[in-house]
């Protein structure tokens, strides 16, 4: 599924254009017990009660593709008899009327679903009439297919929070009643999968809220396919990969700001290329794109086959996309850090500059309170750090070392030099 097709579906979860045409669910306590079921015709709903259902829906089709979003696809043999892919096309053919099939899918989720405290199972039925489209974009009035589906979600309840209110029937201020409340979903899926606008019954849209920790579990033995890995774990993967090559940790946050720097340049580049109403196509960075990219950001070689080889080892069956692994916070504080050496080395050249405009100014005008003194000297400021002053056979000395490159003069004439030799 792509972008256009997941918005497609979410524009229609709104009262005016939604089709859902039935929806159950179960209450299930932080001691694995169902507490309650319901199943009902969705349209009957109250007008608050629907839209609070709506949100949810509309919530396990958002994120980002490819990180809190993950198309999943069946193994063969969860698509033979008894795989998970074939209990979920029953599901979805029985309209959710089968309470027994609703029910063993309750199951399933709380035998497996990883979570600690109260949640509830929501589960949907649509049937959307899928309109033909032009080649520019264009819908037509006619029907292209229908395409049936549930859609799935699993929510958290928690207690609300402790907290004074206005107590009605008392007419005065006091402690709230504390309530159960429905969360947004921590995970949820779409079947099947809406793939080229067009039913996909070998794939699944799995939705994460917590992209760090993607509920593995569900991924695998709930819906029966292999977890894939999220753009946030691959990203932060990659990261560790650099940090291993690199111990040296000023080091490594340049390294991983000119990586960074790069594959934002390549995504930046495709995009520029891309036409407007289209999507960038992905940049799968295969092991040989990313010696590429170690090149192309002057990677020491030593380094650059060392991130090389742990790459192949952690990225070799699913290789991740430019666009997903560049990390913007990386960008932000090594183009922060890269400013600042900037402006270190220009204040260093200003100096440099004024100490030399100094220098200048003293060889052609000499200080107003000269009249006094007999001696006057001139030199160059890093010269000036190693006159010394000695009683040599009792009279005071200035001491003064003179290097083989360098030489001197007194009142224009030089006494030690290339001119003396």
């Amino acid at each position: 599924m792509n972008k256009k097709e997941i918005l497609e579906l979410k524009r229609r979860m709104t009262k005016t254009n939604c089709t859902f045409t039935r929806m159950c669910g179960c209450y299930v306590n932080a001691e694995k017990e169902i507490v309650l079921t319901f199943n009902e015709n969705f349209l009957n709903l109250g007008e608050d009660e629907l839209h609070k259902y709506l949100e949810i829906a509309t919530k396990t089709l958002s994120g980002t593709r490819g990180n809190n979003l993950l198309e999943l696809t069946f193994p063969k043999e969860q698509e033979e008899a008894g795989g998970k892919q074939q209990f979920l096309m029953g599901l979805k053919e029985s309209k959710l009327k089968n309470d027994e099939l609703s029910q063993t899918f309750y199951q399933l989720v709380i035998d497996n679903y990883d979570y600690a405290g109260n949640y509830l199972i929501i589960l949907f039925h649509d049937v959307y009439d899928v309109m033909a489209k032009t080649s520019d974009n264009r819908t037509l009035d006619e029907s292209e297919e229908v395409y049936e589906y549930l859609l799935g979600a699993v929510c958290p309840v928690t207690l609300s929070k402790a907290a004074l209110g206005y107590i009605e029937t008392e007419n005065r201020i006091g402690p709230r009643m504390r309530d159960w409340v429905v969360g947004v979903p921590d995970a949820g899926f779409v079947f099947p999968a809406f793939t080229g606008r067009s039913t996909d019954i070998h794939s699944v849209m799995f939705y994460t809220r917590d992209t760090k920790e993607p509920h593995d579990e569900f991924m695998e033995f709930i819906l029966g396919c292999t977890a894939r890995q999220t753009a946030t774990e691959k990203k932060n993967m990659f990261t560790d990969i650099i940090s291993g090559a690199v111990p040296d940790e000023r080091r490594r946050g340049r390294v991983l700001y000119d990586i960074h720097e790069t594959l934002q340049g390549m995504v930046d580049e495709k995009a520029l290329f891309t036409e407007p109403a289209q999507e960038p196509d992905p940049i799968v960075l295969t092991p040989q794109a990313i010696k590429d990219v170690l090149a192309t950001s002057k990677v020491p070689e030593e380094i650059a086959e060392r991130i090389g080889q742990s790459y192949v080892e952690k990225f070799s069956s699913e290789p991740p996309v430019a666009e997903l692994l560049v990390d913007k916070k990386i960008l932000s504080s090594g183009a922060h850090e890269r400013r600042e050496e900037e402006l270190l080395i220009e204040v260093q050249q200003l100096k440099d500059e004024l100490g030399q405009t100094k220098n200048e100014l003293a060889l052609t005008q000499p200080p107003a309170d000269d009249a006094d003194c007999k001696i006057i000297l001139r030199v160059a400021p890093q010269k000036a750090e190693q006159i010394t002053t000695q009683v040599i056979d009792g009279r005071r000395c200035i001491v003064i070392p003179i290097e083989e490159n360098e030489y001197a003069c007194v009142n224009g004439e030089a006494l030690f030099g290339q001119d003396t030799e």
